[in-house]
């Protein structure tokens, strides 16, 4: 070997050890007086090896046939996402954040996620649970003494089994419809204050069976300022984001929408803020997909709750009624007859349509957010048949995932239902 090759072979060992300390380096334990996610090292989740793409044929060429047919051809506005692993695969970006085709929408653009935002929820009042900070058998009645209804627990509002009515609905079940609806923007305070006040009829009795209910998260909310002391968006901070290094998500607030990004009809005709848009806990996370996969990653780490704890999420709870769809805590599932199992959550609202897949045997992420509304983003959950053994063709599982069908999530379809 010549003087020559020695320098060289010197240099690019000391370069990728300074790499290798630079990337150890980003790793650091994070300090929050609220129970969080600092104990997770995002870096160290997965070896070099887990990240690898399975050794299956075409896998690429067909997402990137799927983007080209379904959201270019499509002219869908949004990002796309797929990793394995913490590996991204694919990733794609089009389209505009805000009126005017302004704020080209790229990997940095904060694109809400509707009712995505049910599963960071969920990893909230789990790692309060987890602190002993409340329980999961805990009534409501515990952290809202005057609730009306007794029976419901923070394990019933987790697994969408509390029967409570929609409150995007209290205008047809509360009769004369509650004068707090007038208000330009209604809080999530005033949803239990007139679950209070009127006492509406439960929808279902509590506890017998799944009913898809925003009211659940936007109580569960609630739930975590009384047990935090803190704003729920500052409480999502310091529990959820910083930690998990999501530092391009935040909780929509009044303060936002001057900057936030915005949802549209097609043809970017805006869709226009209502009464309802200031809710959380339910909705109203913006995020990217690249903070999104860092939330995925985290879930697949051992130490990302106590083994107990985390084996609760993706249990199925609703075993009433016959069929594939259920729900665990934050997320839906599938589970096929030959075993296997699709845990995911879609959502949607306004102009907003989103699909977040986590596989829990591929450790494969799949995420998208569309802006301009269209029920062709759901199509992207198809995409998981690339990689695990779920029981459907894509073509046919594309034409269930359309734009009136129960993936939207404001739905009330139960279990065995699609």
């Amino acid at each position: 070997m010549n003087f020559r090759k020695i320098i060289t072979s010197v240099f690019i060992t000391l370069s990728i050890f300074s790499c290798k300390k630079e990337k150890e380096s980003t790793a650091e334990t994070y300090d929050s007086k609220l129970p969080n996610y600092g104990n997770v090292d995002l870096d160290k989740v997965f070896t070099p090896e887990e990240s690898v793409l399975l050794d299956k044929p075409n896998i690429l060429p067909k997402i990137n046939n799927y983007y080209q047919k379904i959201w270019e051809q499509g002219d869908l506005s949004g990002g796309i996402l797929v990793a394995k692993g913490n590996k991204i695969i694919f990733e794609k970006y089009r389209g505009f954040g805000r009126e005017g085709k302004q704020m080209p929408i790229d990997e940095n653009t904060p694109l809400h996620v509707a009712s995505v935002s049910k599963t960071m929820t969920a990893m909230a009042v789990l790692k309060l649970v987890e602190a002993g900070k409340l329980k999961l058998e805990d009534n409501v009645t515990k952290f809202f003494p005057k609730f009306p209804y007794p029976e419901i627990t923070v394990f019933s509002l987790l697994s969408q089994r509390s029967g409570l009515p929609k409150y995007e609905h209290f205008d047809q079940g509360i009769k004369p419809a509650p004068e707090e609806l007038k208000k330009e923007f209604i809080t999530n305070q005033d949803v239990v204050d007139m679950l209070i006040k009127y006492k509406p009829d439960l929808a279902r009795l509590s506890n017998t069976g799944f009913m898809y209910c925003n009211t659940n998260f936007a109580l569960l909310a609630l739930i975590v300022e009384k047990v935090t002391a803190t704003p729920f968006p500052e409480a999502m901070q310091e529990i959820v984001f910083k930690p998990l290094k999501m530092n391009h998500t935040y909780i929509f607030q009044k303060k936002d929408i001057a900057t936030a990004s915005q949802s549209f009809f097609s043809g970017y005709r805006l869709y226009p803020l209502g009464n309802l848009d200031l809710i959380y806990g339910d909705k109203n996370v913006y995020t990217t997909p690249r903070d999104l996969l860092n939330f995925s990653v985290a879930l697949y780490a051992k130490d990302f709750l106590k083994p107990e704890l985390e084996a609760k999420i993706f249990e199925p709870y609703s075993n009433e009624k016959k069929g594939i769809n259920n729900y665990g805590f934050g997320f839906r599932m599938k589970n096929f007859d030959n075993g296997e199992k699709l845990t995911y959550h879609n959502g949607w609202w306004h102009g907003t349509n989103s699909v977040f897949a986590h596989l829990l045997k591929s450790k494969v992420t799949i995420i998208a957010i569309g802006n301009k509304y269209s029920g062709k983003v759901y199509s992207a959950l198809s995409l998981s048949g690339l990689f695990e053994d779920f029981p459907f063709e894509m073509d046919k599982f594309n034409k269930t995932m359309n734009p009136v069908g129960a993936e939207k999530d404001t739905t009330s379809a139960g279990n065995g239902e699609l």
